[in-house]
């Protein structure tokens, strides 16, 4: 992923989307002073089924680029993908979502918001932490899925982000051992899934992942890696 947005920066975590804001921008909570609030983007791609992704964005950062919240509005902002765990129900739930630390010039807005293709990005350098799932699709499709974890930097903790790889990707990954450090490039994703449960209840959810369409692993001094061409929305 080679673009101006993201030189001359030194992160893990690199991620960028244009979208319009879909429903209500809510101010939830307060950490050490600072007000955020929490609001979804709905973010186009090439089966026009959007992407409906949620984001969190400081208070002074809306203030200082005088950011209108409405919905319908546009939304271009750069940041990084997060997660913490929540209680639920004596259950600890991985909750996903994107971070926004600065906005998009409107030079960058024009490029951008203009192609399907260019409006969700992200780079992660992270690691694998737990064994990946390889499995394929009724229709063939090879899959693997892996938890990769991304350090946060000067914050001394880790984002645990759900991957998914695809094709030839998913066979060299399901192959990684954990503790291999992954180079990844791809979008983020989110889509609609079906819980059962035992009393024949059966609930909508949404799930939220990286779609990666390149990776690099390193082990060690050496290093491999394989392309392939973007995956077609799911």
């Amino acid at each position: 992923m080679q673009n101006k947005l993201f030189n001359n920066e030194n992160t893990n975590n690199k991620a960028f989307i244009v979208g319009k804001i879909k429903g209500e921008a809510r101010k939830t909570h307060q950490i050490e002073g600072e007000w955020f609030y929490e609001l979804f983007a709905e973010v186009e791609r090439r089966s026009q089924v959007p992407d409906l992704i949620p984001v969190t964005i400081p208070e002074r950062l809306v203030e200082s680029k005088d950011i209108d919240l409405a919905d319908g509005n546009l939304l271009a902002v750069k940041g990084e993908f997060r997660s913490y765990n929540r209680q639920e129900e004596e259950k600890s739930k991985l909750i996903l979502y994107f971070f926004a630390k600065d906005t998009m010039n409107e030079e960058e807005r024009e490029e951008f918001a203009s192609d399907r293709d260019n409006v969700n990005q992200i780079t992660l350098t992270g690691f694998i932490c737990d064994k990946p799932i390889y499995r394929k699709t009724p229709f063939g499709r090879e899959i693997c899925d892996a938890l990769v974890a991304v350090n946060r930097g000067k914050f001394n903790r880790s984002d645990y982000l759900p991957c998914i790889f695809w094709g030839r990707n998913a066979q060299y990954i399901s192959k990684q051992q954990v503790g291999t450090k992954l180079h990844i490039e791809g979008r983020i994703q989110s889509r609609e899934y079906t819980k059962c449960f035992d009393d024949g209840r059966k609930e909508v959810r949404t799930a939220y992942e990286i779609s990666c369409r390149s990776v690099k692993a390193e082990r060690d001094s050496s290093s491999t890696s394989i392309d392939i061409e973007p995956m077609q929305a799911m």
